[in-house]
């Protein structure tokens, strides 16, 4: 059965996601809290749209349920290496809105990024159905190369964190979640605003110095409830998104608010297209839109955390199969890691 507030990740075949499932399983691992993995597919295009691994005449339902049961055991094994045991889940329909349904269920969904035609573009990339929008819990999105196709290197653990804050209910939001998340890690604190490009502009040091100041006011109360967290601030001239991705070079993970219906319009992320998380070379966690619903709504229908948020039942989400797999044997995972992360610490 679903584990109250787990963390679940998605898989489609794809090394991304395998990625995803080491960094998840990793987190869990700190965190002290039990990992679920699910696989979705759709009928009856999954093949061209869902699995890397493998292909199967469409249409098939028991040899895409089949396909999905060795992603989930690959996966399983991943998880394992790391030392947690982990429940596997088949999703069949729509991903998006049954993920929305799950994540009543979890603290934390990680997803892997490989760009065009995966699970991450079918949850991230609708406008209507976009995760970050409408989720209950916070989305980690773990990238899988640089612009130029290089692998990226994921560490153990996470010492430094960075996040973009402005004064707006999303950006405040996002500062707050990310206080906590860098002091349960023990990790750095550096927390980015961005302002308009002032270069040449006259009194430019003085509104910089004002923007600082205010800056420091947003800070006051979190180092207050936070006293053992080391937070730097820093004061970027030019777009938000260009800051935060130049972060993401130098910072274990990058703490944004998501805003608007599709989940990432506005000052802090810019465009889908041209956003952080086309180019970002580290995980980028975002605080669903929910929570910042919640720091203004007088009504109790809208959680302030995944804690407040009821869980479901997985017989009562429609499209959701509990799978138990066997973990893939070990060859076959160290060939897997080994091509996800060729720097792998184990």
């Amino acid at each position: 059965m679903i584990n109250d507030k787990a963390i679940l990740v998605g898989v489609d075949g794809s090394h991304a996601s395998y990625k995803a499932t080491w960094w998840a399983a990793n987190y869990a691992k700190h965190a002290g809290l039990t990992l679920q993995i699910v696989c979705a597919y759709s009928l009856p295009s999954y093949a061209a749209v869902s699995f890397d691994a493998t292909y199967t005449a469409m249409g098939d339902d028991n040899a895409a349920h089949s396909d999905a049961q060795e992603i989930l055991s690959k996966a399983k094994a991943i998880a394992d290496e790391q030392g947690v045991e982990a429940a596997t889940l088949i999703v069949t329909g729509d991903p998006a809105s049954v993920f929305v349904e799950l994540s009543r269920n979890y603290n934390l969904i990680v997803i892997g990024n490989r760009g065009k035609g995966g699970l991450a573009e079918r949850l991230l990339g609708t406008t209507s159905s976009s995760l970050p929008a409408y989720a209950y819990c916070p989305i980690v999105v773990v990238p899988y190369t640089d612009d130029d196709g290089n692998l990226m290197h994921l560490n153990n653990t996470i010492t430094k964190v960075a996040v973009g804050s402005d004064e707006s209910k999303w950006g405040l939001k996002a500062l707050e979640i990310a206080a906590d998340f860098a002091d349960v890690w023990g990790a750095e604190l550096d927390v980015l605003s961005a302002v308009p490009n002032l270069k040449g502009v006259e009194g430019e040091e003085g509104v910089m110095d004002s923007y600082m100041e205010d800056l420091s006011v947003r800070l006051k109360p979190l180092q207050e409830s936070h006293p053992n967290l080391t937070i730097n601030k820093q004061i970027v001239s030019g777009p938000a998104v260009n800051a935060l991705t130049k972060a993401s070079y130098d910072h274990d993970v990058v703490v944004v608010g998501s805003r608007g219906r599709g989940g990432f319009t506005g000052l802090l992320l810019g465009s889908t297209s041209q956003g952080l998380l086309q180019h970002a070379v580290g995980p980028v966690y975002v605080v669903p839109r929910k929570y910042v619903e919640a720091a203004e709504s007088r009504l109790d229908t809208v959680p302030s955390s995944p804690a407040e948020v009821p869980t479901m039942a997985l017989e009562d989400i429609s499209g959701v199969e509990e799978v138990p797999v066997a973990k893939a044997d070990a060859a076959t995972v160290a060939e897997i890691e080994t091509t996800i992360d060729p720097e792998r610490q184990g």
